[in-house]
């Protein structure tokens, strides 16, 4: 188990990780030895998230994330493969625990009075100075 929170776990079985060669410079070594993973962890079926946790996931996720909800994070900054695998862990765990965060509700309010009266003075002052503008009548 995956410790996310005090109150969530998540199940390493839900957890799938392919290895695959990494792109970008790095001489022989690169292109034998598969060093990338690519994490997937399916949001909207697992067990471990509840329904609001899973689709704030999904969408925080954003191009990380297929259509049916299974999350794809790909790391290969390291040479390693143990490190690049902690790092999509961590980024995955991350993620989730952005997700248990729980949006507060904006609550509408209204101008002050001081604020409405500084705004309305500031109009007229701009009318007479644009009305100053204008030509001169005899």
């Amino acid at each position: 188990m995956i410790r996310i929170t005090p109150t969530l776990s998540l199940d390493e079985a839900e957890i799938q990780e392919t290895f695959v060669r990494a792109a970008g410079p790095g001489g022989q070594h690169v292109n034998k030895s598969s060093t990338a993973v690519q994490l997937r962890f399916d949001a909207r079926r697992s067990r471990s998230l509840p329904p609001d946790v899973a689709e704030r996931l999904i969408a925080l996720a954003g191009q990380r994330a297929t259509q049916d909800g299974v999350l794809v994070i790909t790391a290969q900054n390291h040479r390693s493969q143990r490190l690049n695998r902690d790092e999509a862990l961590s980024r995955l765990i991350a993620l989730i625990t952005r997700a248990t965060v729980r949006a507060t509700p904006r609550v509408a309010t209204r101008p002050t009075a001081g604020s409405r009266r500084r705004r309305l003075d500031g109009k007229r002052q701009r009318s007479e100075v644009k009305s100053l503008r204008g030509k001169i009548s005899d």
